[in-house]
């Protein structure tokens, strides 16, 4: 079994492991990452990477939309700002704006941080030890 596999099966196992919260943060991750790469991609004028990372953050920005409990107060504000951070990644992906694309990505990272927090406070609540804190730690790096 190559690295590549190696990789792929334990992403895989992760995904399969996860709780909600965790999968939640693991596609904020992602969307962070793929609007990084294309902010990257657009800084080496390669048009279809950026392009393709961009479409890609899209999709994830969707997944979290539909994700959404809108049976909760603070969803309806919420969605909006999620609907703004799509709005970013489609007119930086159809002017190549990096600024649009940056803009997006404070979004989902001050989203993603505080994420963290609540998942931070509700280990806390729940009374779990120290470890789980660090767990959380962990994934965001992941």
């Amino acid at each position: 079994m190559n690295a590549a596999t190696m990789a792929n099966a334990y992403k895989r196992q992760q995904i399969l492991t996860a709780s909600p919260a965790e999968l939640t943060l693991m596609l904020y991750n992602g969307a962070i990452r793929f609007v990084t790469e294309s902010i990257q991609a657009i800084e080496k004028k390669d048009i279809n990477k950026a392009h393709t990372s961009n479409m890609r953050a899209q999709k994830i920005v969707r997944e979290l939309m539909l994700a959404t409990d809108m049976k909760q107060e603070i969803s309806q504000k919420w969605i909006l700002i999620d609907e703004y951070i799509l709005h970013c990644l489609v007119q930086g992906n159809i002017k190549k704006d990096k600024l649009k694309l940056e803009e997006a990505k404070k979004f989902l990272l001050d989203f993603r941080d505080a994420w963290v927090q609540a998942m931070k406070q509700v280990c806390m609540d729940q009374g779990k030890n120290n470890a789980a804190n660090k767990a959380v730690e962990r994934k965001i790096e992941a």
